[in-house]
């Protein structure tokens, strides 16, 4: 892969790229309409195709929050066309990396040494490129390490980046500007955190020695010495990201324990720390032919508030749900009732996420859970499309839904995805209270 000589870091330079992309995408829904004025039943793969590489192309050149945005959106399967989707998987851990005088740069600007100073051995190709940075090995009194090296410009680029590209996001997933605007801030918050690597390495041993006593899960020693805010390094960890895991062909035993680690990764930070690493793509993760898998990237951590914790796993007990004034409070809590709700509307929002409710708790319904259930996740991904043709949410004067639950469901929704393609079943260990009475009869 070509690798990048610069990366645009004014704001007239990043906006002039989104622009170019605006423009390609504008050239291809011209050429695919007058493709159309010959052939009427040619459907949307080329167009989307096309769309998918430039918009991708664009980003992938301005890093930071443009390529990250890329990378939550390849999460969402059934919110994107698949070209899409697919094409910005990319942005996981295969973007266009830096040259090397550009990482040379970094550490002169951050240690006022050059990486071959720092280290026994610097490799300055690039291993992995992502959103944010990109990872290299080196090697140090006999270790073997893994050094991140953030994109220049990214974190000064958040704010004005994500204003950008507000635009492109609304035309894509045809969502409203009032939805996109109500969760802006907690994406900044988090985007701004992710290119602080300090709080990065502080968040990284503080979560990983809490989980160290997970089975099966590895986590990497980190290096405060060799790291700073936009430079950080720890052990190098062996392992396969998901789809090339896959591609050996593991036994289900092998599937199943290793989604057993992730579910209890999680489980843990959630109900125990109230943090978490909520940024569950494949990216993060290196799995192994034993059953074991190592856990990399604490940039992106929801601290979880008490108040939004007690009402929102309040809802996965399902004796909640036969609570009408119960499940009133808890919807209004959570906003996804409003006091403008009329009548009518109170009804039919209530409905609506009483169903959503019951679908997405499924898994803590029971004991053991099989997330191989292709059928499941079809229900799941059929309702969220739905939910975009709803006239009453489309119309609605307000968003619903409280900000916090912005990562504390996208958490879910990459755990549940990664445990999908994982094909693996899991015993679904939970908080006692979160139990129906009724099974404890």
């Amino acid at each position: 892969m070509k690798s990048q000589t610069s990366v645009p870091t004014t704001k007239v330079a990043r906006a002039s790229q989104f622009v170019k992309a605006g423009v390609k995408v504008g050239g291809n829904y011209i050429k695919h309409y007058s493709k159309k004025l010959l052939d009427p039943d040619l459907s949307k793969e080329e167009l989307h195709n096309d769309n998918a590489a430039d918009i991708y192309d664009a980003l992938s050149e301005l890093k930071g929050s443009a390529l990250k945005m890329a990378q939550m959106l390849s999460m969402d399967r059934g919110l994107l066309p698949v070209a899409y989707s697919d094409k910005f998987t990319m942005a996981q851990y295969s973007a266009p990396p830096l040259s090397g005088p550009l990482v040379v740069k970094t550490f002169k600007t951050y240690f006022g040494k050059t990486p071959t100073q720092l280290f026994d051995r610097f490799d300055s190709q690039a291993v992995n490129a992502a959103s944010i940075g990109q990872v290299h090995q080196a090697w140090k009194d006999g270790k073997k390490l893994a050094v991140k090296v953030q994109y220049p410009g990214v974190a000064d680029a958040v704010s004005s980046d994500l204003k950008i590209a507000k635009p492109l996001a609304v035309r894509l997933l045809n969502l409203n500007e009032r939805d996109i605007d109500r969760y802006m801030g907690e994406v900044e918050s988090k985007l701004l955190e992710e290119t602080d690597y300090e709080l990065e390495l502080r968040r990284s041993i503080e979560i990983s020695e809490a989980c160290a006593n997970i089975p099966d899960l590895v986590f990497p020693k980190y290096y405060p010495e060799l790291s700073s805010k936009r430079i950080l390094t720890m052990d190098w960890l062996d392992g396969l990201h998901l789809k090339e895991f896959l591609k050996t062909n593991p036994d289900q035993e092998i599937r199943n324990r290793i989604g057993q680690a992730l579910w209890d990764f999680y489980d843990f930070q959630i109900h125990t720390l109230r943090q978490v690493h909520a940024d569950p793509h494949p990216g993060n993760f290196l799995m192994r032919a034993d059953g074991t898998m190592g856990v990399i990237d604490f940039g992106c951590v929801k601290v979880i508030p008490d108040f939004y914790y007690d009402n929102y796993f309040r809802l996965v007990n399902p004796d909640t749900l036969e609570n009408a004034e119960l499940t009133e409070e808890i919807f209004e809590n959570l906003e996804f009732l409003t006091p403008a709700d009329s009548p009518k509307e109170r009804v039919f929002f209530s409905d609506l996420f009483k169903e959503m409710t019951l679908m997405l708790a499924e898994p803590f319904a029971v004991d053991s859970f099989d997330f191989g259930d292709d059928a499941y996740f079809t229900k799941v991904y059929a309702f969220a499309e739905g939910l975009a043709n709803i006239q009453e949410l489309k119309n609605s004067k307000v968003a619903r839904g409280s900000q916090d639950g912005l990562y504390v469901n996208r958490t879910y929704y990459g755990l549940y995805a990664m445990l999908n393609e994982l094909k693996a079943r899991v015993t679904t260990t939970k908080p006692e209270w979160l139990r129906s009475k009724k099974e404890l009869v």
